[in-house]
């Protein structure tokens, strides 16, 4: 590839967005690195001569972090301080035709699926055998693992499938060796990903088959901990809870996006569900797990939600006590089912809403926090930060949930080491402790 600088070309991969696309930009890097390419992550002296930004195209705010990354580099290019600019990912797969439009100073966009294609510009062949190899970004002791692409939900809300396709299963043969490699390479905690783990093994094994992928995963040695993420709770596959109970190694942890609680504005949503289904699918998941986090997300300001909606979804907030939960504005994205619905709740309603819910669920959290107090956990500690060692709980997924501070000052940590501590102080996300000597 001809650049302009005289220096041997650097790559700067930068990844915007979920868990999925962080996956993505490894994955990509693992075949450049294959293919003998100097290639880095996000470089902090941003000093990589050719730049490919993985876009997230999911809701507004998402979009326009997108374009405003993409906007920074094509200035840095005019600025002959990086040499080419490729886009790919979510946003780009949306929205390819407007994009070369509005910023045409951008070399070539690809979509989701354009990896080989986005390796033969960047002067890389795309190595089939590569099953497993990718350059994780994450810390060295947990990974991310993606064990289905795409998504076959109708949800009236969500463009995803607009971007990422039908959902298609990757073999657990596959999976497997891809989780040995990890494992060997030092990793301790894989977090298993998808658009929908629920609906895992439908396509190719036409059942669900989540709870085998997790019986072959627990036999991978080096492997500690298993957690889900992006569970569906329409058709949930209940056997999951079963291995959940029966192997340590499979946290009792689970992110289940319920999205709202009344049936009228679930029907809607085109959630397959109704409210009554909810509660007694969280009923079943205490009786069964009894000692599980849920974590939820949840959407307010969908059009036509009232405030007798609202009510009753912040009624169901307060007798779920959910151990962790998320709240968003409804964004009214076109090409969705949902957009040909007026838009009806106005932005501050939205907004208050949001806040009213995340109020409730902080009291909840600090109340369960001060249940914790005086008892000891499993901890992994994850970095160092300031005067702190941080890490988390079985029951914490990293950034989203909360954290387990160690004085650094008193007490020195192994970061990627799992570590028993006593917990002696609360706050409504975070928990402080001391290590336990055995």
């Amino acid at each position: 590839m001809r650049t302009k600088t005289i220096k041997k070309n650097k790559i700067n991969v930068v990844t915007l967005g979920c868990s999925k696309n962080i996956y993505d930009s490894e994955v990509l890097m693992g075949q450049l690195k294959a293919n003998n390419k100097e290639v880095v992550h996000e470089d902090e002296n941003d000093d990589g001569n050719i730049v490919v930004i993985n876009t997230c195209g999911f809701i507004g705010k998402a979009k326009e972090e997108s374009v405003n990354t993409i906007l920074h580099y094509v200035n840095k290019k005019e600025a002959k301080e990086v040499d080419k600019v490729f886009v790919t990912g979510c946003l780009s797969e949306r929205y390819k035709p407007d994009l070369e439009q509005e910023i045409p100073d951008v070399d070539q966009y690809f979509g989701t699926h354009d990896l080989p294609n986005l390796l033969k510009v960047l002067e890389a062949d795309y190595k089939h055998e590569l099953i497993g190899e990718r350059l994780t970004t994450t810390p060295k002791h947990y990974a991310y693992l993606k064990i289905a692409e795409g998504c076959d939900r109708p949800c009236s809300f969500c463009a995803i499938p607009l971007m990422r396709g039908g959902h298609i299963s990757t073999p657990i043969e596959e999976i497997v060796t891809e989780a040995t490699k990890l494992a060997e390479k030092g990793i301790k905690e894989l977090i298993l990903i998808a658009q929908d783990l629920t609906y895992y093994g439908l396509d190719i094994y036409k059942k669900r088959a989540l709870a085998d992928l997790l019986r072959a995963l627990v036999k991978i040695d080096g492997v500690e901990w298993i957690r889900l993420h992006y569970a569906f709770p329409s058709g949930f596959p209940l056997d999951v809870l079963d291995v959940m109970r029966e192997e340590p190694k499979v946290c009792n942890y689970l992110d289940i996006p319920l999205q709202h609680i009344n049936t009228d504005i679930l029907k809607s949503m085109r959630r397959g569900t109704t409210s009554e289904k909810t509660i007694k699918l969280i009923r079943q998941f205490r009786e069964q797990v009894p000692n599980m986090a849920i974590r939820t997300t949840l959407i307010v300001g969908y059009p036509g939600e009232t405030e007798a909606h609202f009510e009753e979804l912040k009624a169901f907030v307060k007798n779920s006590r959910f151990e962790r939960l998320g709240c968003f504005t409804y964004s009214h994205e076109e090409n969705t089912h949902a957009y040909k619905l007026e838009d009806d709740v106005p932005e501050e309603v939205k907004q208050q809403r949001v806040a009213e819910i995340m109020e409730m669920q902080g009291q909840i959290s600090f109340d369960l926090n001060q249940e914790k107090v005086g008892k000891t956990f499993k901890c992994l500690f994850d970095r160092k930060e300031g005067n702190y060692f941080i890490g988390r709980t079985e029951f914490d997924s990293p950034d989203v949930d909360n954290e387990v501070l160690v004085d650094a000052t008193k007490h020195y940590l192994q970061i990627g080491q799992f570590i028993n501590i006593k917990i002696t102080e609360a706050t409504d996300f975070d928990l402080y402790g001391v290590p336990v000597v055995n």
